[in-house]
């Protein structure tokens, strides 16, 4: 039984499971986004994100650490000068993995990319994107429409122009829509 046994297996015993995350993570560093499977990409992200907090600290001792964990001096070099000082000021949530359409190939497994942030970006949550409005009442016949604005003063009549009732009135001929003729 596997009680309180947290984490994915993936198929894997732990070393190869380790070499796997290592691989991962190399790739990660090199490329800063790579297309993977959903699982592998949900596990190897807390084994990522560990390494980048080594990585802030910048000291002797955390870069021997990462290079125990990642066992690849050109990634470790990599993580230090470029990746520690990117993100440097923010707290954690330096991966973002975004799930993708296209299943793979021979088992149509489910894939994603797991990508690192850029410089001074922010992941946004799905409760801090815009919230979905209600979509408004519908107004039928059978629904009764609410009166728009009631007045309390009586309101003033206009009447239009007297020009506007009146027929026009050619004055040559003194006859109403004709012509009057041409000399």
């Amino acid at each position: 039984m596997r009680h309180l046994k947290a984490g994915r297996r993936l198929g894997r015993n732990a070393e190869h499971r380790l070499a796997l995350f290592r691989n991962l993570t190399r790739a990660l560093f090199e490329h800063e986004r790579i297309i993977t499977t959903l699982a592998k990409a949900k596990e190897v992200r807390p084994f990522v994100e560990k390494l980048i907090t080594l990585a802030k600290k910048g000291t002797l001792h955390a870069r021997r650490l990462a290079i125990a964990r990642l066992r690849d001096k050109e990634a470790v070099a990599k993580l230090f000068n470029e990746l520690g000082p990117r993100f440097r000021d923010r707290p954690g949530g330096y991966t973002r993995v975004i799930k993708r359409h296209e299943r793979r190939l021979g088992d149509a497994g489910f894939t994603a990319f797991l990508e690192l942030l850029k410089e001074g970006e922010t992941k946004v949550s799905r409760r801090e994107r815009a919230p979905q409005q209600a979509p408004a009442p519908r107004v039928t016949e059978s629904t009764p429409v609410a009166q728009t604005t009631q007045t309390t003063e009586p309101a003033q009549q206009t009447q239009p122009p007297e020009s506007a009732t009146q027929p026009q009135q050619t004055p040559a001929t003194g006859t109403e829509g004709q012509t009057p003729p041409t000399a």
